[in-house]
């Protein structure tokens, strides 16, 4: 299986971060000084104007500086995860500090617009390059460009089904080129079909055969701590880095905490998070975002209605009963895209159903009516839920609302997702939506509500704009 582009432009991503991060920052910088004589309430003077000109280049080196300190430029953090625009933050902050404290002791005449401005316009612009940028690799990666070759070690049954992911999450870079699991065995592939390279036994030869650029270790790669640890000594002087799948992979890095004792890496576990998943700054999130956005599109939701009422003269809202938070049920609101008895026609077609039948949904279901396919296609249809938002009933992040007889059919671990207000979107819906299988979407309905985080919703929100613009898994 041969790798889609050689690893080499991978690590060119920290380079280009880097002459991005300068470009950004020496515009903020300039915009600041342009900014400390042009506004009059400033008080500009000839003094001051100097003083900025002399700081200007120290603060742009300083800056570019504790960026690389604090690691923003370290290959792992780019592409997933909030990893490095909390590092981005951590930078700007230490930066502006520093930057005080040092005009401060040495007693420097260095202007207070010109520091507000500097910090006001370059840490948003700092923030959203890097979301620009990660955006290209992410669009490089799933037209494959920019891959790394990996190598995953453990049991085949977990090496497939992190394969499974792997490929499904093409943004991720990764191409799998084959499989290492436990000696004795004489499988040639795994199950799904990964070439079995070796055996764990016979690891750096085997990497270095596929020159591949990461290995990764899921369950049962090793039958003991010593073994992984030998592992990493044979890895040692190789270009290959080294990842660990644990079995603690449902649980978010917020929520662990590794403290070294007696050489032990001891990984203390923070209880879930459902109860801060309801909390008021949630709520008054909800709130006040689905009051804006309802402002905001108004005119869509009246082009919407006018097209769906014009198509065949039925109602423009479709009313479907849900089960919400702690089993209460409520109507959910949706610009109605189906003929006007789908409901009566669900019974002769559910005979085609593909997939569990817990969720029911067709790829070509012949009751959506033509501007019904155009407002599914861009979930324009779940607009009118904001209303639901509005009104405490759902929440703008959460598990999907199940219908009741989908909630009666739930066991233990599945109602834990009843536990939170559902969401108009969620893990699932910006992970491949109706493209994922019933197990998938429990698996990542339950990681959101056991490691619920602000951070984590606002991610959510704004890679659901990417999931509706290619309109993935929508039908």
């Amino acid at each position: 299986m041969a790798r889609t582009q050689p690893s080499q432009s991978a690590r060119l991503i920290p380079l280009a971060a880097a002459i991005g991060d300068i470009a950004t920052l020496s515009i903020a910088v300039i915009i600041a000084m342009i900014g400390r004589q042009q506004l009059t309430f400033f008080n500009p003077s000839a003094d001051v104007a100097d003083a900025v000109s002399i700081a200007a280049g120290p603060l742009l080196f300083g800056w570019v500086s504790m960026l690389l300190g604090v690691g923003a430029y370290t290959r792992d953090i780019f592409g997933a995860g909030t990893e490095e625009y909390k590092l981005v933050l951590k930078a700007s902050l230490l930066s502006a500090g520093l930057l005080g404290i040092g005009c401060f002791l040495t007693r420097f005449n260095l202007s207070r617009g010109f520091f507000l401005l500097a910090f006001a316009i370059g840490v948003p612009l700092l923030l959203l390059w890097r979301l620009a940028l990660r955006r290209s690799i992410q669009h490089t990666r799933r037209h494959g460009h920019l891959r790394e070759g990996v190598v995953i070690a453990g049991n085949p049954r977990h090496i497939d089904d992190l394969a499974a992911v792997l490929r499904r999450e093409s943004w991720l870079g990764y191409t799998v080129l084959g499989a290492l699991i436990t000696p004795g065995s004489e499988q040639v592939e795994t199950p799904a079909g990964i070439p079995v390279l070796g055996s764990t036994e016979d690891m750096a030869a085997a990497i270095e055969g596929a020159k591949a650029d990461v290995v990764i270790f899921v369950d049962g790669a090793f039958n003991s701590a010593h073994d992984l640890r030998r592992a990493m000594w044979d890895l040692e002087g190789q270009s290959v880095r080294a990842i660990v799948v644990p079995s603690l992979s449902d649980i978010s890095s917020e929520r662990l905490k590794v403290r070294p004792v007696a050489g032990l890496p001891l990984v203390h576990v923070d209880a879930p998070r459902t109860v801060q998943a309801s909390h008021w700054a949630k709520r008054a999130f909800d709130f006040l975002g689905s009051l804006g956005i309802l402002a905001l599109i108004s005119p869509v939701l009246l082009a919407v209605a006018v097209a769906v009422k014009f198509h065949d003269g039925g109602p423009v809202l479709f009313r479907q009963t849900r089960v919400g938070r702690d089993g209460r049920v409520f109507s959910c609101l949706k610009f109605r895209s189906m003929v006007v008895d789908a409901e009566q026609r669900l019974t002769d077609l559910e005979v085609n159903h593909e997939r569990s039948s817990v969720l029911f949904k067709l790829v070509d279901d012949p009751r959506v009516t033509r501007p019904g396919r155009l407002i599914r296609r861009l979930s324009l249809d779940e607009l009118p839920q904001l209303w639901n938002v509005l009104r405490g009933q759902m929440s703008l992040v959460g598990p999907r609302p199940p219908l009741p007889h989908e909630a009666a059919s739930y066991g233990t671990d599945m109602r834990r997702r009843l536990r939170v207000r559902p969401g108009m979107t969620g893990l699932w819906q910006v992970s491949g939506r109706s493209d994922l299988s019933w197990d998938e979407t429990v698996r990542l309905d339950l990681y959101y509500v056991d490691n619920w985080s602000m951070v984590q919703d606002l991610n959510i929100l704004a890679r659901t704009v990417s999931a509706v613009l290619s309109s993935r898994g929508a039908y």
